[in-house]
């Protein structure tokens, strides 16, 4: 099982970094806009956790006998969303520290501007800056900007380890044998 975690959960690292990587540089020279590359991020999530479909379906068919339980898949979806979530906060990192740092008065801004645009009263605007300036605060804690991080990419993986346990699992047959 190790070794195709391990694989699988490296090729969905890959893709899901390389996919942030590119989305950055296409924000960052005008290329793209933040909504388009949320969409578009959104997107190569579910693609690159689509190894957890072929995973635990290699695993079921040519190490465990074309049998698996839900419990054994989702465990190994799991493990291939964490490698995978992983790459990811690690591309993240690398890219707004190195490429992006100033992501959180960016992403205020455009909040701040869609609030507007949207009619938002005054009192909206005033407590949807107070926001935007506790955001941008916290997200100067490194901690804060990794477990951010997490909860945009966990629960795509989780969701879609809960869908291949529950499509691939498969039961043994129990043969039942009659006392005569």
């Amino acid at each position: 099982m190790k070794k195709i975690v391990v694989v699988f959960g490296l090729a969905s690292g890959l893709v899901i970094s390389a996919w942030m990587l590119a989305s950055v540089a296409l924000c960052t020279d005008g290329s793209m806009d933040m909504d388009m590359s949320m969409v578009l991020g959104y997107t190569c999530m579910i693609l690159a956790f689509s190894f957890i479909f072929v995973a635990v379906k290699k695993y079921r068919d040519g190490v465990n006998g074309g049998f698996i339980s839900f419990g054994k898949a989702f465990s190994i979806g799991l493990y291939i969303t964490l490698i995978a979530s992983t790459f990811y906060v690690a591309a993240w990192l690398v890219d707004y520290y190195f490429f992006f740092p100033d992501f959180a008065e960016q992403y205020a801004a455009k909040i701040l501007s869609k609030a507007q645009s949207g009619g938002a009263t005054a009192e909206e605007m005033a407590k949807k800056t107070a926001e935007m300036a506790e955001f941008n605060k916290l997200y100067k804690n490194p901690v804060f900007v990794v477990l951010m991080t997490y909860v945009e990419v966990l629960p795509v993986g989780l969701f879609v380890s809960l869908l291949a346990a529950a499509i691939l699992r498969r039961k043994r047959k129990e043969v039942v044998v009659e006392n005569r």
